[in-house]
């Protein structure tokens, strides 16, 4: 199940009604909105989303029928059993770590940010970047992970050379297990113009 149909069965499953429209559900062989609406009380139109949208993840099936001339549809469940198993593999780096670690960095002159080093002058605790001009400014605060606050600790000054992340790291005694956060904060400062890269 990927995040997109995740969030809709976690915003319908949530609701108060759920239980009970999946009681309904188990109960009867199928069943209409408007019979489902009429026996819960509810609203037609809050019933019928409910299940459309479970219809859309395949938890339920929906067949056409007819009063008369008026076609409607009917709803009945597929499976006894709801699971949601997320795959997370795709937001892991597919690009590997170390064809990023060359990358020669340093601090951006005149990047109008301020870096705030922790109590035990050890590592940088947040990063404010300044943002727009004049009134239009605004402050973007990014709280560091340690890691990310020693790797920052470290980034050359604006005035010295260039040095790749991969020697900073380990200038900064950062293990090798934390190279993807540190990754994720140099693209964001990359991003802001904090740093630049050679």
């Amino acid at each position: 199940m990927d995040f997109k149909k995740a969030a809709i069965l976690g915003l319908y499953i949530s609701k108060d009604y759920a239980e009970d429209l999946f009681r309904l559900l188990a109960t009867y062989k199928d069943i209409s909105a408007s019979e489902a609406a009429s026996r819960l009380n509810m609203h037609i139109k809050t019933v019928q989303d409910f299940l459309e949208a479970m219809t859309s993840l395949d938890i339920l099936e929906k067949t056409e029928a007819f009063e008369g001339k008026r076609p409607y549809y009917r709803y009945s469940l597929k499976t006894r059993n709801i699971r949601m198993d997320i795959d997370l593999s795709p937001l892991f780096e597919s690009i590997q770590p170390d064809d990023k670690l060359g990358m020669k960095i340093r601090e951006s002159k005149n990047a109008r940010v301020r870096f705030t080093v922790a109590r035990n002058n050890q590592y940088i605790s947040n990063v404010v970047i300044w943002i727009g001009e004049g009134r239009d400014r605004k402050e973007r605060k990014l709280n560091l992970s340690i890691p990310q606050g020693k790797f920052l600790y470290h980034l050359p000054f604006p005035s010295a050379e260039f040095h790749s992340i991969s020697d900073i790291m380990e200038k900064a005694g950062i293990e090798e297990n934390h190279t993807s956060e540190i990754l994720d904060i140099v693209n964001v400062l990359l991003e802001y113009n904090v740093i630049e890269s050679e």
